[in-house]
């Protein structure tokens, strides 16, 4: 039979590309956002359903209320705020018979704090930009700076600035921030999945423009350092599953030529260029969800693919959304 996948955040690019590749595959989508309106909730043959948001105190119990209802066999999350409590729920929704595939607590913190990202990273050897919280600006580096919320997602928040006082400004405008340096290069992302045993598979693209935060257009490319440098990234986090790490190339050679800047406990709005590049990246990823093993051969891409994303119109209608 089918599997029956619940997939949450539809309304992103993560979640709609994700939906959208597993009904490819054969699968039965229960598609879940927090927003009525949500793209995904569209999409022809998925089950629509409105959770609360992460955030709200109900979410916990309505996301077991619907799963008792429908009996998904897995759940696949591309939100990262609903990851904290997804990681709490993880026995009660295997007494209901859904599968779930997350990283550890200390993983989803990792990963969904900004501030303990850098620390990590920096525990580890692993260069990324100075991260400064708002009462230490007075050492920040000189140059531009890029204030942004702690515990953001996308590009809501983030602004550039020249000057430290610029970034005190800043800081007290955008919800508990910090401040990094400013890093030149060419930015690019990595769809990542890292199977149970800890081994990762790594496919580079560059974000050749970025819109709100989405790579809308990507290239996937090589690049031994970049991909050294992305796996010591997944090892000092600990995150399993599909992943997306992002960062940057800098033009001059040395070990800190590559720099990363954060890594997403998700697949990333740009991995239809992976999968477009050869890479069998949802049909590994549903594998291990329920505990295949990972082929990590059919995980290998072909660079130089280049693949753009447009706006799709999915349906018209009349009325109000209950």
């Amino acid at each position: 039979m089918p599997k029956r996948i619940l997939v949450t955040g539809v309304g992103g690019a993560p979640g709609f590309d994700l939906a959208r590749s597993l009904q490819r595959l054969g699968c039965n989508v229960l598609a879940a956002d927090a927003d009525p309106h949500a793209a995904g909730l569209l999409l022809p043959e998925v089950t629509a359903h409105v959770l609360p948001p992460a955030a709200d105190p109900t979410y916990r119990a309505a996301l077991l209320r619907l799963c008792a209802e429908t009996r998904p066999h897995g759940i696949l999350s591309t939100v990262e705020w609903e990851l904290p409590s997804l990681v709490t729920l993880r026995r009660p929704l295997a007494d209901l018979g859904v599968t779930t595939w997350l990283p550890t607590r200390d993983a989803v913190t990792a990963c969904g704090d900004k501030a303990r990202f850098a620390a990590v990273l920096a525990e580890h050897g692993v260069p990324t930009p100075r991260t400064i919280l708002p009462d230490e600006l007075d050492r920040a580096p000189d140059g531009p700076l890029v204030v942004k919320p702690r515990y953001g997602q996308g590009t809501k928040g983030v602004h550039v600035c020249r000057t430290r006082d610029q970034a005190r400004v800043l800081c007290e405008l955008v919800p508990e921030p910090i401040a990094q340096e400013y890093i030149h290069g060419r930015e690019f992302t990595a769809d990542c999945l890292v199977d149970r045993a800890g081994q990762a598979s790594v496919i580079l693209r560059y974000r050749l423009l970025v819109k709100g935060g989405l790579a809308v257009v990507s290239r996937t490319f090589t690049d031994a350092q970049a991909a050294e440098c992305v796996r010591a990234t997944l090892t000092a986090t600990g995150v399993t599953g599909a992943c997306c790490v992002q960062g940057f190339i800098r033009d001059e050679q040395g070990p800190d030529r590559v720099v990363i800047t954060e890594t997403n406990a998700r697949v990333g709005g740009g991995f239809p260029a992976s999968a477009a590049a050869g890479a069998d990246y949802v049909g590994q990823y549903l594998r291990g969800l329920f505990r295949q093993d990972v082929d990590h051969d059919q995980l290998t891409y072909k660079p130089d693919v280049t693949l753009t994303k447009y706006v799709e119109t999915l349906a018209t209608s009349e009325g109000t959304p209950r």
